[in-house]
């Protein structure tokens, strides 16, 4: 199958997607998957597609999901199959996941007579922050097999890393949960030369940015962390205008649920109580966006297991460290018990203390990390509903 999942890679890279309506890509998953017995549905709120593998044999039912959506970037790496969309690129590998779980689909529809059970092949629209898989799961995701789903299995490729073809896991936290924290201060405007008789919100904005910092260093513990970065600074018009707002925007990363819910309303409450301090208000727009990922014991074990038989266990290595970046694929592994392997596509040709990671404009996949995706991913699926 290689040579044709190569293919639709192509084809779904030449013409990314941003966001949750993805019709150019869905229309492409559904020709991939014509001819093969599954019950299919469409997303009402978003281009989802929902593909259902009923086995030959009863048993329960698993999940295998692969992200869809590209990102906002010019691509600027040298690829024959590169965009022909300006400024959209797919630099987080989701064609390949595409591809992956399209090949996985093939495969198991060749072993439905003998599945004990139901497979529910998953292709999401808006993981880059649009949060699609909240969408798909309040669409009725997790009841599309008519029973319940006791594994839920994703790959997810990486530009950089160790060889091609090589995954990896670990049991517990895999992404970190994300929240974003935007505040505005309001004070009063004047003129530079006469701060006294104004209320500049610049240094305000500024100590609370820096109070932040500290409030993660010295209440936030080193063993569940959490981290905030402040990426957006704005005020003022010109050097010698006092303006009457400052705002700026924080995105926390927390590695448990517990951390980010003590976190968050803390945060809150500093910037507030330095607003008041200083005779202002603060406008404040606090809200977790998608929670920590968590991977349950008994998916890692399995990944790994699979992993090993079918390529060895130099093709394994068990991640030492969560990841800070976050993945919406946590709204299925929240109520499922599951597991995202990565899996490296670096090219050979790359050097890997050099390579562009993911969300880079220059970052280039490997197409030989297909087969093996949609390989473990099949035999994942295959060997939890042979375990009932």
């Amino acid at each position: 199958m290689a040579p044709g999942l190569t293919a639709l890679r192509h084809a779904l890279h030449r013409e990314p997607e941003i966001g949750l309506e993805l019709p150019l890509t869905q229309a492409k998953v559904l020709a991939a998957l014509d001819g093969l017995p599954l019950e299919i549905t469409t997303g009402k709120s978003l281009s989802s597609v929902v593909a259902v593998l009923h086995g030959g044999r009863p048993g329960p039912a698993v999940l295998l999901r692969g992200d869809m959506d590209a990102l906002p970037l010019q691509e600027l790496a040298d690829v024959p199959y590169r965009s022909r969309f300006d400024g959209v690129m797919h630099a987080c590998g989701h064609d390949q996941h595409v591809a992956m779980l399209v090949g996985a689909a093939r495969l198991l529809c060749e072993r439905g007579e003998e599945l004990p059970g139901s497979v529910v092949f998953m292709f999401q629209p808006g993981e880059e922050s649009y949060d699609g898989a909240r969408h798909m799961v309040e669409e009725g995701l997790l009841e599309a097999a008519g029973k319940p789903l006791v594994g839920a299995y994703s790959v997810h490729v990486s530009s950089n890393g160790p060889e091609c073809g090589t995954f990896h896991g670990r049991v517990g936290t895999q992404t970190a949960g994300n929240a974003e924290l935007k505040v505005v201060v309001r004070g009063k405007g004047g003129h530079g030369s006469t701060p006294h008789t104004a209320a500049d919100p610049v240094p305000v904005a500024a100590e609370m940015v820096l109070a932040l910092q500290n409030l993660v260093t010295r209440t936030t513990s080193v063993f569940d962390p959490v981290m905030l970065t402040v990426g957006l600074f704005q005020a003022g018009t010109k050097l010698n205008i006092i303006p009457g707002t400052a705002e700026f925007e924080a995105t926390v990363r927390a590695t448990s649920p517990a951390a980010m819910a003590d976190f968050l309303p803390r945060a809150v409450r500093l910037v507030e109580g330095i607003a008041e301090g200083w005779g202002m208000t603060a406008e404040i727009d606090a809200h977790e966006v998608y929670p920590a990922m968590i991977a349950a014991e008994e998916a890692v074990a399995l990944g790994r297991r699979v992993v090993g038989d079918l390529y060895g266990q130099a093709a394994w290595f068990t991640a030492e460290h969560p990841i800070m970046a976050s993945e919406d694929f946590s709204r299925v592994t929240a109520v499922v018990p599951g597991v995202q392997l990565g899996l490296s596509a670096r090219p050979a040709d790359v050097d890997e203390a050099t390579a562009p990671f993911n969300h880079s404009p220059y970052s280039v996949f490997d197409d030989a990390a297909l087969p093996r995706g949609a390989a473990v991913l099949a035999e994942m699926a295959a060997r939890r509903l042979a375990a009932g």
